[in-house]
């Protein structure tokens, strides 16, 4: 039964990610709760979850990861149409972001490169057999797909074709992944798939994710008097469990050094991001290599594996975080005194900063991939300095050129290796010479592909468990019907669903777009498949 607010009305939320800003939103837009009563609680000391960026021009900045957007998004377009933008408070994040991509196109021509050239992407290059296995995967319901991996439903041959090398990079699936997420992305990002080799609609934002997005969204906030408490962590929450309902009681949280329990009253309710893709990551920097760590360091993924453990319909966590080495890959941050090599792929890929997106290394043993953002990608960033992002999907292997695995390498030598599969090597010597890298910066990320490990029903708790009275799951590690994981819209349909289903607001969650329901998205998509 959903329960109408009033001025008693109080609601924490664990975490603050994306998932937890939009709930906060929508609990004071909608549901009509008092902001004063609204408390984020959050382990580190600044809010925004894996929508991060950081740094400074003397001694680098840092993206952990990137998020790519689409006009489809409709819960996430929602939430930023309401939100006033970093740089003008008259024009919204969705307007920002909208008149940003006018002027700033994806449209991707050196998508592949192999031995420093681009790769011919006329075709994709899938046989006949894989266009009809893709095709029946298509039609085959998500239950029969109940723990299966994609290397399971497809030839050997797949893996090497153009498609699975663009699919892998830029979605940063694995052989190992769940069929089931596979063929919700080819269903949900039908429309884009004749642009899938060209990045062709996908959308940006002016600035890295926590200027343009989580920052706007945490100043509406605080505006309107939520409290942020940092570098407060929740350790444990107690339930009330019977047949028919299930109550939230307390929360056990470390707060300045003390441990502190908050009893839930009548008219309070608690509102919890289950697991993390960025808990526990550790940064290197150029001349160090950063640490894997695990479980043990992570807060987020100790405190479901507590409250799993407490109820069934709360989700099996170990599924998603008891397997670091299928799920955790590298990323690296590099600012720049000197605009060599923004002017060498600018004059080599076609593509001005901003318009190109994924340039993946196909010959790299660590399967390497860098995007340039539109500059100045922060506020902050000065207009002689520069910055790009990389990633690799398979730290563990050797390098081609750097004789040990990335994930023992420093920024510096990922850099060699870089320079090495562009053949810039010479070009790239003096700059390095000259101490014009400010900063090259490994992350290891334990959890960052952790949502797409092959998964059954029940594995992924419901937003609102059966019998929930007073508490709701969010974010990536939800079950949500036909919408995918790793996208933002994911996290805010999330909060969408636990303000709506518990509160009397008069709305429902925005549907989702899937885009294979167009006869017409279909047609083109498999012309492109078949080329």
């Amino acid at each position: 039964m959903k329960i109408k607010a009033d001025e008693r009305t109080r609601v924490y939320l664990v975490g603050s990610g994306i998932a937890s800003l939009a709930s906060a939103f929508y609990l004071i837009t909608d549901a009509g709760i008092n902001p004063e009563r609204i408390t984020i609680f959050e382990q580190d000391p600044v809010a925004g979850g894996a929508l991060d960026g950081s740094g400074d021009p003397e001694k680098g900045y840092l993206i952990r990861g990137g998020r790519m957007h689409e006009k489809e998004y409709r819960c996430y377009w929602d939430l930023l149409s309401h939100i006033p933008s970093y740089d003008d408070p008259k024009v919204t994040v969705y307007e920002e972001t909208m008149e940003f991509n006018s002027r700033f196109v994806s449209h991707a021509q050196a998508r592949l490169l192999k031995e420093g050239k681009k790769v011919d992407l006329s075709s994709y290059g899938i046989g006949k057999k894989d266009q009809f296995l893709m095709m029946e995967l298509l039609f085959t319901p998500e239950s029969a797909l109940a723990g299966k991996r994609i290397e399971e439903w497809f030839t050997l041959g797949f893996f090497s074709t153009n498609f699975w090398m663009i699919f892998t990079t830029m979605f940063a699936f694995q052989k190992w992944s769940s069929l089931a997420e596979m063929r919700r992305y080819m269903r949900r990002f039908m429309h884009l798939m004749p642009g899938l080799k060209y990045i062709g609609g996908i959308l940006r934002t002016k600035y890295n994710q926590y200027h343009s997005v989580v920052l706007p969204l945490q100043n509406w906030l605080r505006d309107k008097g939520v409290r942020f408490e940092l570098e407060t962590v929740v350790t444990d929450i107690d339930f009330d469990i019977a047949p028919e309902r299930k109550t939230a009681t307390a929360i056990e949280l470390l707060r300045n050094g003390k441990e502190e329990t908050i009893l839930l009253e009548q008219g309070d309710f608690l509102f919890f991001t289950n697991g993390s893709i960025t808990d526990a990551t550790d940064a290197g920097d150029l001349h160090r290599a950063p640490v894997l760590k695990g479980v043990e360091s992570s807060g987020s993924w100790k405190l479901w594996k507590k409250i799993a453990a407490k109820e069934p319909s709360f989700g099996n966590p170990g599924v998603f975080c008891d397997h670091i080495d299928l799920q955790k890959w590298y990323s690296f941050t590099v600012t720049l005194r000197d605009s060599t090599f923004h002017d060498y792929m600018e004059e080599f890929s076609g593509n001005v900063d901003g318009t190109g997106g994924l340039v993946t290394m196909t010959d790299s043993n660590w399967l390497m991939s860098i995007v340039i953002a539109r500059q100045p990608h922060f506020p902050d960033q000065p207009k002689e300095i520069k910055i790009f992002w990389g990633y690799a999907l398979y730290p563990d292997r050797i390098g081609n050129h750097v004789k040990k695995p990335m994930s023992e390498c420093s920024g510096e030598e990922i850099l060699e290796e870089l320079w090495y599969h562009l053949k810039i090597t010479e070009l790239m010597e003096p700059v390095m010479q000259r101490g014009d890298v400010i900063n090259a910066i490994p992350v290891a990320m334990p959890f960052i592909d952790s949502l797409f490990m092959p998964r059954r029903p029940g594995d992924r708790p419901k937003v609102l468990p059966k019998g929930s009275a007073n508490f709701a799951f969010l974010g990536q590690f939800t079950e949500i019907e036909d919408d995918c994981v790793f996208t933002v819209e994911y996290s805010v349909r999330s909060a969408q669903e636990a303000v709506y289903g518990l509160f009397e607001c008069g709305k429902e969650p925005i549907p989702v777009f899937i885009g294979a329901h167009n006869p017409l998205n279909m047609l083109k998509a498999a012309a492109a498949i078949s080329s």
